[in-house]
């Protein structure tokens, strides 16, 4: 009777230890049955079940593999677990075997999806400013070498080319305070603002600072707004996300003729919401959720010609964020676009 109570008590004592875990924990015996699984278990892997073979649930032949070889050597084995269905993660999983316990195995898994995610996101991210920014280099580079040896003595190639450089270096300084913008945002993205801006005085400063570029483009910025409409936020900041988010109207939407900013109450809990509305081209649905995306272009060869950075988006999704509020964007081609910023008092 006594060696059948000891092995019971012994998975109830290690079935405590796995529970106390807040990572994925699971106990297995010779055959690689499940004996007993933790809360963060059946959370992240609803399909494993208590009784049933594991192989079942999480078909992976490495970690199969590994388990395999702890039961046979007794020594642990640490993998890396990525599995694409239901929704593609990455886990650590560690397999050791529980000495003196009748041949049962232990799995721990640490979750790494988030870890993955933002190590793919700062990889794109260098790959796609390093990219970025060795275009213009490349141009300037070229240039001054033509001005250096061919062009030395020809006056007119060196107005045209001195002027093409100054087009490309303007470029690079765009691009880095873009780079150096989303940066600052991002450290202090925890930290929400405290200060008082009035969206109506902010927008007719932001409208002002950008009608000679309207004009130029034959656009009209009409402003719509009742009162002053008080925020809680960072001034600098929210005249940032407006001014890209006009400057775009005026650039990628500037056909229509018009722009158009109204503040009105907001909606799902937010007090204001302002909107931007150009009757430009429009966007197809397709490119839509990815607008917000660092150095995504529905138009590369556009975006570049119009001196876009391929940044202004994901600053403005960046600065909204920090101020707990809300980005909405729709477009449809042929009937323009529309961006809704809402904020709270």
């Amino acid at each position: 009777m006594a060696d059948l109570v000891a092995p019971a008590q012994r998975l109830a004592i290690l079935g405590g230890f796995a529970d106390a875990l807040a990572d994925p924990c699971l106990l297995l015996d010779r055959r690689s049955v499940v004996l007993h699984l933790n809360a963060a278990t059946a959370r992240e892997f609803p399909a494993v079940a208590v009784g049933s073979l594991l192989a079942l649930a999480l078909r992976n032949p490495v970690l199969l593999s590994a388990i395999d070889a702890a039961h046979r050597t007794g020594e642990a084995r640490t993998i890396e677990l990525h599995q694409t269905v239901p929704n593609e993660t990455w886990h650590r999983a560690q397999i050791a075997p529980l000495a003196g316990s009748g041949g049962l195995v232990a799995i721990t898994l640490q979750n790494l999806t988030e870890h993955k995610r933002v190590e793919q996101l700062r990889s794109d991210f260098i790959a796609n400013a390093s990219h970025e920014l060795r275009t213009p280099l490349a141009s300037l580079v070229g240039f001054i070498d033509t001005l250096l040896g061919p062009a030395a003595k020809d006056e007119g190639a060196r107005e045209r080319f001195l002027t093409i450089m100054r087009q490309q270096a303007g470029r690079m300084s765009a691009l880095i305070d873009d780079l150096l913008s989303l940066s600052r945002i991002e450290m202090r993205q925890h930290l929400m603002p405290t200060g008082s801006v009035d969206l109506t005085r902010l927008l007719k400063e932001v409208r002002d600072g950008l009608e000679t570029q309207a004009t130029e483009a034959g656009v009209r910025i009409e402003l719509a707004a009742d009162g002053p409409a008080v925020v809680t936020g960072d001034q600098n900041e929210l005249y940032e996300v407006f001014e890209n988010l006009i400057d775009n109207a005026i650039k990628y939407g500037g056909e229509g003729g018009q722009v158009e900013l109204a503040i009105g109450p907001g909606r799902a809990g937010y007090d204001y919401m302002v909107s931007v509305t150009d009757h430009g081209a429009g966007i197809a649905a397709d490119h839509v959720p990815r607008l917000t995306e660092r150095f995504y272009r529905v138009d590369a060869e556009s975006s570049r010609k119009k001196k876009g950075t391929g940044l202004g988006l994901a600053i403005v999704k960046h600065i909204v964020n920090r101020h707990r509020g809300l980005l909405s964007i729709r477009s449809k081609p042929g009937e323009g676009t529309r961006v809704d910023v809402l904020l709270n008092r």
